[in-house]
C-alpha cells in the first residue's frame, strides 16, 4: 500500500511507523513463545509436570510474553528514531599509502529521511558530521523514504554538508522506490557530488584517491523500482584505473565479492543491513541474507569491507535493540599487520 500510494507521503509514513512497530512486537514474541514451547513439549511427551505444563500454556505467561514483547518494541522503535552517535574508530589498512594515514572519512549511511523522522533529525546529523571534522564524507545510499515533493524538506540540511576533499553519495534500493531520476537531480541542485556508476578522483598530498559508487540491485527489483541503473564494478574499476587508493560506495554488502574480484577497489564502504536491527536477528536473519554481512569490517580477498550500521532506518522497521545508529567517522591507518574484526561465514565469500 506504500509503494502504491494508498495514503499520500506524511499519512503513509506514518502507517509504515505504526505497521514497523506491530511487526516488531510478532517479531520479539516469536523467540519467546518457541522458548516456552520448546520446555512444554518434553513434559507434554513425557506425560510428567503437569503443574508446569499449566504455568508454560498458561493466561499468566501469555500475558506475560504480550506486555514485554509489546514493551521491548516500544523501546526498540524510540532507539531507532532518536538520533544517532557519532562514533569514531581507526579502519587499518594494508594498502594504504602513508601520505593518507590518518585520513577521517564520515559515513553516513541509510539515513531514510521521511516526514516521521522529520527536518530536525537530518539537522542534527549534519551538525555532529560538522562537528567531527572529517576530510572527506561518504553517503552510501538510502537517504530518503518518499518521494521529492513531500520530502525534499527533511533532506534540506545535507547542502550544508561540506569536507576539504568532497561530499560523495551513491544510490541506495530506498531511492529507486522513490523515483531514482528526481532525486539524483535534486541531490546535484544540493551540491552533492553524485556518484551513478562514475568515479572522482582526488589528489590528496600527492597520491591519488579514487572514490567511485555504483547503481544498487533494486534496479532488478520489477515494478517495485522507479528508475534506477544497475551497479556496474567493471566501469568503476576501468575509471579508477591508475589509482593510489580506490574507495567505493556500494549501499548493498553483497556486491562485495564482484568488487574485490575485479582486484581494483582497496576499501568498499556499503550500508543496507542497519546492522541487524536486533541483537540475535542480526546474526541469524539479517546477515545470512547479505552474504554473511551485517556491520564492522571485514576481509574480503584483498579487499576490507566496511559496512556501517547506518545513521537511520525505513519507518517501516524502525526497531533497534543492542545496535544503535550511528554516524561513522572511520579513521585510515596504515599497518601492514591489518586484519579485519571479523569473517563472514559465507563459504562462497571466503573463497
Amino acid at each position: 500500500m506504500w509503494r502504491l500510494d494508498v495514503f499520500g507521503d506524511v499519512a503513509g509514513a506514518w502507517v509504515q511507523l505504526l505497521f514497523g512497530w506491530l511487526l516488531a512486537v510478532f517479531v520479539l514474541m516469536l523467540p519467546m513463545v518457541l522458548l516456552r514451547d520448546a520446555l512444554w513439549l518434553p513434559l507434554r511427551l513425557l506425560g510428567s509436570g503437569a503443574r508446569w505444563r499449566a504455568f508454560l500454556h498458561g493466561m499468566g505467561l501469555a500475558r506475560a510474553i504480550a506486555m514485554a514483547s509489546v514493551l521491548l518494541a516500544t523501546v526498540g522503535v524510540a532507539n531507532g528514531l532518536k538520533p544517532p552517535q557519532v562514533r569514531e574508530r581507526e579502519l587499518a589498512l594494508q594498502t594504504l599509502p602513508p601520505e593518507l594515514d590518518g585520513l577521517r572519512v564520515a559515513v553516513l549511511a541509510d539515513i531514510h529521511a521521511s516526514p516521521v523522522k522529520g527536518a530536525w533529525r537530518t539537522q542534527r546529523i549534519v551538525d555532529d558530521v560538522l562537528a567531527a571534522k572529517p576530510d572527506l564524507i561518504v553517503l552510501p545510499g538510502d537517504m530518503v523514504d518518499g518521494p521529492v515533493a513531500g520530502n525534499a524538506v527533511n533532506v534540506a540540511a545535507l547542502a550544508a554538508l561540506q569536507a576539504p576533499h568532497g561530499v560523495w553519495l551513491a544510490p541506495g534500493n530506498h531511492e529507486y522506490y522513490s523515483d531514482y531520476a528526481a532525486w539524483m537531480a535534486h541531490f546535484r541542485q544540493m551540491g552533492l557530488g553524485v556518484l551513478e556508476n562514475q568515479t572522482a578522483t582526488l589528489d590528496i598530498k600527492g597520491r591519488t584517491l579514487a572514490v567511485s559508487g555504483v547503481g544498487d540491485p533494486a534496479f532488478h527489483r520489477g515494478g517495485l523500482a522507479r528508475g534506477g541503473i544497475a551497479p556496474d564494478i567493471p566501469a568503476v574499476a576501468r575509471q579508477a584505473r591508475g589509482s593510489d587508493f580506490h574507495l567505493l560506495l556500494a549501499h548493498q554488502p553483497k556486491l562485495a565479492g564482484e568488487a574485490a574480484a575485479s582486484g581494483a577497489v582497496t576499501l568498499q564502504v556499503s550500508g543496507h543491513t542497519h546492522g541487524g536491527h536486533i541483537l540475535g536477528m542480526d546474526r541469524w536473519l539479517v546477515a545470512p541474507f547479505n552474504d554473511g554481512y551485517v556491520r564492522g569490517d571485514y576481509r574480503v580477498g584483498a579487499m576490507t569491507l566496511y559496512v556501517s550500521p547506518g545513521a537511520g532506518q525505513w519507518d517501516g522497521f524502525s526497531a533497534r535493540l543492542g545496535v544503535p545508529a550511528s554516524i561513522d567517522v572511520l579513521v585510515l591507518r596504515r599497518d601492514d599487520r591489518a586484519r579485519p574484526s571479523a569473517q563472514p561465514p559465507s563459504r562462497r565469500q571466503r573463497r
